[in-house]
């Protein structure tokens, strides 16, 4: 891969990380702020308010997704990354200058809505704009290896959270963390924001949308233009409703659900989070390149089949893991699971549309999903817990999966579509036979 593709996976996903940093921050940080935005009373409650409000960013995802995927596919994939980053360096200034209830009343809580509601319109466009560029960057051969770096950086960026917070907890009293402490996570994320924005004014756009002729259609980006797509807007839909939820259940719910549920230290649950993302970080790549020389499906169904039986047992054993390593393992092998979704979902999204309609297709179907299933995924979990009634989540996420394994199993393999053509169906190219690729076969 040389220097110039490198360059662009570099920055793209050096954009991504903050991006998600700040996203995620929210709801690592939130067992800690839950109290100072609402009265007190009763401490699940007001995580769920908390959470709700969580909830309510990825409802604006689709308005971000349709915003954002438009504004890619008509003036250019830099432009939309551009802007992405520059709406949520506002949102986390927002919510680090925001007033508690004992300060503003109920005026904080709006603060933080509002902030919440553009840092979904910007991640609602940055998944679609980062997943398209990464996937046209890089070179045919490769694009499951250079899309891999989409989780990479996304999950860099969440254990740059947990690290943050792991070094707060170490440092600083509990009492501490409540009353202010919890608002330096956001002025990094701010800070971090400002500086990728100047790294995406100088990066350059990708090849493929460049010499594609998309900007000189007129209904390039628009929903005419996406619903003649509309079978793979669908298909984008249902094959993502699985693994959102098992990534938001193993990922931002995890460590609440091991210091409310487990019983475990907080600092012990944020532990266990940040070393197994780690190791779930370093594997995508490796199963990024799996896919470019088996195909997409073959991943896909193994997380499918293992979430939708491994989950109820995964969960009930982590509900009873009392200690650092058995609650380490048994969330490292949830996460190897579901790097068969989240490792090539980029690229198979991106690979199912023509480049005039490629962000906006990826962009708003997929925004639609994560804010159906993986914004509300910490809200229901919460909500069964509440009704005495946990298990009930666990088989919430397996029935997710198992839809999307309906789903995997049905749709056409995607490694072989050729990006470049423009028109209402892809063609796939003819995928030379080499040395290094022996057992597979051209094709067809």
């Amino acid at each position: 891969m040389g220097r110039q593709r490198w360059q662009r996976i570099w920055i793209g996903s050096a954009g991504n990380m903050v991006e998600w940093f700040d996203w995620f921050v929210y709801a690592t940080f939130a067992v800690y702020f839950a109290d100072s935005f609402f009265p007190e009373g009763n401490g699940t409650a007001n995580l769920m308010n908390t959470m709700g409000i969580f909830a309510v960013g990825f409802f604006m995802r689709p308005v971000g997704g349709w915003l954002l995927g438009r504004i890619g596919d008509r003036k250019g994939r830099k432009a939309a990354l551009t802007l992405t980053v520059t709406l949520m360096s506002a949102s986390a200034v927002l919510i680090a200058v925001a007033p508690t209830y004992d300060v503003a009343g109920y005026g904080g809580v709006a603060v933080l809505l509002a902030a919440r509601l553009l840092q979904g319109l910007s991640v609602g466009g940055e998944y679609a704009a980062s997943a398209t560029y990464l996937t046209e960057a890089s070179a045919p051969e490769r694009r499951g290896f250079a899309s891999s770096f989409q989780y990479v950086s996304m999950t860099a960026g969440q254990l740059v959270g947990l690290g943050l917070q792991i070094v707060l907890q170490r440092t600083m009293s509990e009492a501490a963390l409540h009353s202010w402490g919890w608002r330096i996570p956001f002025v990094v994320g701010a800070a971090g924001a400002a500086m990728v924005f100047h790294l995406r004014r100088s990066m350059l756009e990708t090849e493929v949308y460049a010499d594609s002729g998309a900007a000189g259609q007129d209904d390039r980006g628009t929903l005419t233009a996406l619903w003649r797509h509309r079978r793979e807007a669908f298909l984008v839909v249902a094959l993502t409703m699985g693994g959102t939820v098992a990534y938001y259940t193993y990922t931002t719910y995890l460590t609440k659900f091991l210091s409310t549920s487990a019983g475990m230290e907080k600092s012990t649950a944020s532990l266990v989070s940040f070393c197994a993302l780690f190791v779930f970080m370093c594997v995508q790549p490796l199963a990024g390149m799996l896919s470019d020389r088996v195909g997409r499906r073959p991943l896909l169904i193994t997380f499918a089949v293992g979430s939708t039986f491994l989950t109820v047992p995964i969960m009930t054993l982590l509900r009873h893991a009392g200690t650092f390593w058995p609650a380490f393992g048994l969330a490292l092998l949830a996460l190897l699971v579901v790097t068969g979704y989240t490792s090539i979902n980029a690229c198979v999204k991106a690979e199912l549309f023509p480049t005039g309609i490629r962000a906006l297709g990826v962009a708003l179907p997929y925004a639609v999903a994560s804010a159906l299933f993986g914004g509300t995924a910490e809200y229901v979990a919460l909500w069964f817990k509440k009704a005495g009634a946990e298990s009930g989540f666990y088989w919430y996420v397996a029935g997710c999966a198992a839809v999307s394994l309906v789903v995997y199993l049905t749709m056409r393999e995607t490694r072989d579509i050729d990006l470049g053509r423009v028109g209402a169906v892809p063609e796939k190219t003819v995928r030379p036979v080499t040395s290094d690729a022996a057992g597979v076969t051209p094709a067809s």
